[in-house]
């Protein structure tokens, strides 16, 4: 072989005998076919299949006990793979308070696609039963809802769906697996942005969608994840698995430190109320404490004030980080209704809180100076 032949194919002589303990990373764009040409089921381009996808899809399915995982660029993607998979003309309820970027994705990109959606209260079982038709498809929950931590029953609302022939997809992003089951409560879909907790660093965007069955539908979701190619990098999969390793300890922590900051926002004059599901005085309390192991790492509250006091307070946090988005193991916090922006429900004296692993003292001393 001559100089440019040998740089090109010397590192490919050389493999690796013994078992990898941390899976490497396998950046090919494009697989070698069989001599004899290509079979159904070889890989051949990574778009449609990466060994760091797959196992990447492996984690995902077994954390959520489901038998089929899609692995997304973006939260946001995924749940647009969800929504492409129905029909034009086809209805989907989603609550009035769901994820802004969800939000925008309906009412900008779906409807004007031929999708029919109502977002409502849905909190009250007999509304949704109102709003369900012949054309109802997909029933969307998130709960706790994002900001304002509705919570809505996971299995009463999958069973009224399944009822009425339609399924239901669960935005499990906030409580995480670690937290709440949709799929062992009924629900037919899990959707999450790994940006958030199952990252946990800040620094990897993804999304994800799980399927309690690998059914037809399944199938559709996995068409647009393959065929539109919003799929993430093989470098993304990679360090996305890595971090759920510590998932579970990691969610300790936040559960840990957001009960113990909630019940201090509770009890502050300067705060007028406090969304948390783990509190008793939350109006889901009831039902969270049924369907959840641990209530999270995020809290929502109001300020006894207007929205320039509030945006004030989140300016004079010292170690709270003034950001969007969530999950990390630093701490968080933003005047929501600035982040939200048109459409947004949102109270303008609103503040969220992504609380991280800081020691909670440290978070508490931060609070009160800010709340000062």
């Amino acid at each position: 072989m001559r100089t440019e032949t040998k740089a090109i194919h010397a590192a490919m002589e050389v493999a690796n005998n013994n078992p990898d303990i941390v899976p490497p990373v396998h950046r090919s764009t494009v697989y070698e076919l069989d001599k004899e040409g290509r079979s159904e089921g070889d890989w051949h381009y990574t778009r449609l299949e990466n060994p760091n996808r797959v196992q990447w899809e492996q984690v995902l399915k077994v954390m959520e006990e489901g038998e089929a995982a899609a692995a997304f660029s973006s939260g946001v993607a995924a749940a647009s793979a969800v929504l492409r998979a129905l029909h034009p003309g086809d209805h989907i309820i989603i609550p009035e308070d769901v994820y802004a970027g969800n939000r925008k994705l309906v009412n900008k990109l779906m409807k004007p696609w031929g999708l029919q959606a109502d977002f409502i209260d849905m909190t009250d079982l007999q509304n949704i039963a109102d709003h369900i038709n012949d054309d109802t498809k997909l029933i969307w929950i998130e709960t706790p809802s994002n900001p304002l931590f509705s919570i809505m029953d996971i299995e009463a609302i999958s069973d009224l769906a399944h009822e009425n022939g339609a399924i239901v997809c669960v935005d499990n992003t906030w409580p995480t697996p670690i937290n709440q089951m949709p799929l062992k409560l009924g629900a037919d879909l899990v959707l999450h942005s790994t940006t958030k907790y199952f990252g946990g660093h800040s620094d990897i965007l993804g999304g994800a969608v799980i399927a309690k069955k690998q059914n037809e539908r399944f199938e559709k979701i996995r068409l647009v994840q393959r065929v539109g190619g919003a799929v993430p990098s093989p470098d993304d999969c990679w360090m996305l698995a890595r971090s759920t390793r510590t998932l579970p300890y990691r969610m300790k922590g936040h559960n840990q430190n957001a009960e113990t900051l909630a019940r201090f926002l509770q009890n502050h004059p300067k705060v007028e109320k406090v969304f948390y599901p783990g509190l008793a005085t939350h109006a889901g309390h009831k039902i969270a404490e049924q369907q959840m192991s641990g209530f999270g790492g995020m809290i929502s509250f109001l300020i006894d004030g207007n929205a320039d006091e509030a945006i004030n307070i989140v300016g004079r946090s010292k170690l709270i980080g003034r950001a969007t988005s969530l999950g990390g193991v630093e701490s968080t916090w933003e005047h929501r209704r600035s982040s939200e922006g048109e459409g947004s429900i949102t109270p303008e004296n609103l503040i969220r809180i992504s609380v991280g692993l800081e020691h909670a003292d440290d978070l508490l001393e931060d609070l009160e100076q800010a709340l000062a």
